[in-house]
């Protein structure tokens, strides 16, 4: 049995006039809102918390993050039970296929969803184990014994050209026009400790946050809406959204 204490929020930031990251907590979706929850989870259980941040540059990014993450929702609680790894990746590949279909033919069939597109990021539990899930530029750190750590790879022009300033023109996500997205999908069971701190987040929050001020707000036991108020007061450029998970 693990118990997982979660906080999250979204905002819409100072600049943009609309919200198009969503998170999603399980059933529970937020956007323009704050939410917090306790879970126990017993091995025959799956559960999942994702973060998409809609892309920006494209028509309708928020109805792009939407899409995804009701999507996710409905599929990963329909994947059958039972699956050993190998075919959990086949499953969560499938889902991927299928949710960029979905957004490339709502495009075609409406010019204002043409192009749109959206990150994700997200942790899955599924039957005793826990998986990573990146696609985009959308982040997953882990905190431990105050020690903040990023786990996922950013799927990011700056990152392939190995430039450190962060650009915001990614390479790989779902829709927005890429005919092959992927998505990295990493067993994480084994790494998971009790006291460990995950945050999930848009990068609105990191463009605004360096990742010290993040582990110092991280081991003063901050929440993920204290997170998002702080990158606000630093300037709030774009959306912001962070889900942060405690085990217990």
């Amino acid at each position: 049995m693990i118990r997982i204490e979660i906080t999250a929020a979204s905002r819409v930031g100072c600049v943009r006039h609309q919200n198009e990251d969503m998170i999603l907590v399980d059933s529970h979706y937020i956007r323009n809102d704050d939410y917090k929850t306790l879970v126990t989870l017993n091995h025959d259980d799956r559960f999942v918390v994702a973060v998409a941040d809609g892309m920006g540059g494209h028509n309708r990014g928020d109805v792009a993050s939407s899409d995804a993450l009701r999507s996710l929702q409905f599929y990963y609680h329909d994947i059958p039970s039972g699956l050993n790894p190998s075919e959990f990746n086949e499953a969560v590949v499938g889902w991927l296929d299928y949710i960029n279909n979905f957004v490339a033919s709502k495009g075609r069939a409406d010019e204002q969803y043409k192009g749109m597109g959206t990150t994700l990021v997200g942790i899955a539990y599924y039957f005793g184990d826990f998986y990573s899930m990146n696609c985009g530029d959308s982040r997953l750190y882990r905190w431990r014994e105050g020690e903040l750590k990023q786990l996922t790879t950013d799927h990011s022009l700056n990152n392939m050209l190995g430039t450190e300033k962060h650009t915001s023109i990614i390479t790989n996500c779902i829709g927005g026009g890429c005919s092959t997205s992927y998505i990295d999908l990493v067993k994480m069971t084994d790494d998971i400790k009790i006291g460990d701190r995950y945050l999930l987040c848009s990068d609105g929050l990191t463009d605004m946050i360096n990742d010290k001020q993040l582990a110092n707000l991280i081991s003063e036991e901050a929440d993920a809406n204290t997170l998002c108020n702080v990158a606000i007061a630093e300037g709030g450029l774009d959306n912001v959204s962070c889900c942060l998970m405690l085990i217990k």
